[in-house]
């Protein structure tokens, strides 16, 4: 039979038996080359396990955001966002020039409608006929127009008749204008170009309206270009042969021939008188410089420099400049 340990001693005052002390647990002493205590062991990590695919929750979408709260009458419109980016930048300005080039052009139109209704009805009033009005585009129109001062002005009657002459074509160029208003005139024109002309049977209804009983017996005008001459028939076998030359910038008829019941004094009276009311009613000081006998008519070349604009007092036919 084996032996049993002998029973520890009992505790005097209360007859239990003690309980052994545990046993003494060391601290660890510092690591003699870091002079730290050495690290406790980490527990083993435990790795958590991934969701199931087949079970994973979708995310709810966020919520949507709010419409801008109303703005009521009398709050202030706020201002617009500014540009962020240069490409707003480079629109604004692409904006910008675009409606000032539109303005320009606008204003150019505006002018130039302004302009030619002025000087078309200046052209009517003067040789009693219509008119297309051109300008020069250099400089621009619009500022010819504010400074008063114009380039160049072309004015090309329809043919219908200039003053007394009927059947006669204008095509007049103005250079330098400078339109300045003064006591007595509303400006100056640099110098003025002008070709008539003038048909063969304009000739003969000018003829037949001007000059008296010569003139209602006149049927037929025609040309001799060889010659440089106009034959005017009549009835009663009457023919008359006329040179038109340039006399100290007139122009006149000079007769060379009168065959008929008419003495040849008698028919360069007539003429003169023609010719005086056409030279006496040129505007501008417009002279003739040379004259041409065509297959068709006549062809004269006119010009003045330094002319004066009238008043609306002085020529009526200027009132509106």
């Amino acid at each position: 039979m084996p032996m049993q340990p002998p029973e520890p001693p009992r505790d005097p005052a209360t007859r239990r038996i003690p309980r052994p002390d545990p046993p003494t647990r060391r601290i660890p002493r510092p690591d003699a080359a870091t002079e730290r205590m050495p690290r406790r062991p980490e527990p083993a990590t435990e790795r958590l396990r991934a969701p199931d695919p087949a079970t994973q929750r979708i995310q709810a979408p966020p919520p949507p955001i709010p419409p801008p709260p109303l703005r009521s009458p009398g709050m202030a419109v706020p201002p617009p966002p500014a540009p962020r980016n240069k490409q707003s930048l480079v629109l604004i300005a692409v904006i910008v020039v675009a409606v000032l080039v539109g303005g320009l052009a606008g204003a150019e139109l505006f002018a130039r409608n302004r302009a030619a209704a002025v000087l078309s009805g200046i052209t009517d009033c003067l040789v009693e006929d219509t008119a297309d009005v051109s300008y020069s585009v250099s400089p621009p129109f619009l500022w010819q127009y504010l400074t008063d001062r114009y380039s160049d002005i072309s004015v090309i009657t329809t043919g219908d008749r200039v003053q007394e002459a009927k059947g006669m074509t204008a095509d007049v160029t103005l250079s330098d204008i400078h339109l300045q208003d003064s006591a007595d005139a509303k400006g100056t024109i640099g110098s003025i170009r002008a070709t008539l002309t003038w048909t063969a049977d304009g000739i003969k209804s000018t003829v037949a309206d001007n000059l008296p009983v010569v003139g209602d017996l006149v049927t037929a005008v025609r040309t001799d270009a060889n010659a440089g001459t106009l034959i005017l028939e009549a009835t009663g076998d009457t023919t008359i042969t006329a040179k038109p030359v340039v006399t100290d910038g007139d122009l006149e008829l000079q007769v060379l021939d009168v065959t008929g019941p008419f003495g040849k004094d008698a028919v360069q009276t007539a003429l003169n008188e023609l010719t005086t009311t056409l030279n006496d009613n040129y505007p501008l000081g417009i002279k003739a410089d040379s004259i041409e006998v065509t297959d068709t008519g006549v062809v004269g070349e006119f010009s003045s420099t330094d002319a004066t604009i009238p008043t609306g007092d002085s020529d009526p036919c200027f009132a509106d400049l």
